[in-house]
């Protein structure tokens, strides 16, 4: 099977980007997007997607502990489908509850401070989305 997607940590300041292999098998954070405007947004990942000839978005949706949608996760939702619609990729949603956690820790344990790598830790929570959407489609 072949992958063409892009793993997306959508944030209010920021956009963390991961990409794969076409194998699947290697992920790694491509770069991070600074929010600027929906233009520039989609800008940067309409230039990525012909870059990588990309066709899939696999896009982080921030359940609440519960189970349930808040604001951030609707957010998300409305972003992800108007980037869709305008960038004419499909989109899908991997529960990305703690992923940005989970990235931190690693960064942690390589000895890398988080306080001064705020983008590095949105592209290792991006892989870790599309990691967890590939293992879902293995």
């Amino acid at each position: 099977m072949q992958y063409a997607a892009l793993g997306l940590d959508v944030g209010r300041k920021r956009i963390g980007v991961a990409g794969c292999d076409r194998l699947g098998i290697s992920v790694h954070g491509i770069t991070t997007i600074i929010r600027k405007s929906w233009e520039d947004d989609m800008a940067e990942l309409r230039s990525l997607i012909l870059e990588r000839n990309i066709d899939t978005l696999v896009i982080g949706l921030p359940y609440n502990m519960d189970g349930s949608l808040g604001y951030q996760a609707k957010q998300v939702q409305k972003f992800a489908n108007g980037a869709a619609r305008h960038l004419g990729t499909t989109v899908e949603f991997v529960d990305e509850r703690l992923t940005s956690y989970e990235a931190e820790e690693m960064m942690r344990s390589q000895g890398i401070s988080i306080r001064h790598n705020k983008e590095m830790i949105d592209r290792k929570a991006a892989a870790l989305i599309l990691q967890q959407w590939l293992a879902l489609k293995r």
